[in-house]
């Protein structure tokens, strides 16, 4: 059971990666804070991308807290 839970987890965290570097933000890129701290709405692609980001991430925590409850108790 905790290979898969492990296996699941190793495709949700590589599917988090190219989700958050997909997203961008302004004219600078997201990941060296591009942008002047303009508030927008978020829209299309941008906002689909935002959710499934913390959909992705919740679910990543979910299961890494039941293959870690898994984990405890089997062993």
């Amino acid at each position: 059971m905790t290979l898969y839970l492990n296996i699941i987890q190793i495709i949700i965290s590589v599917t988090l990666m190219v989700v958050i570097l997909l997203q961008v933000k302004g004219e600078g890129g997201g990941a060296f804070g591009g942008g002047a701290g303009v508030a927008r709405t978020r829209r299309g692609l941008e906002k689909t991308l935002f959710n499934a980001t913390i959909v992705l991430a919740v679910i990543f925590l979910l299961i890494s807290f039941v293959s870690a409850l898994l984990t405890v108790r089997a062993g």
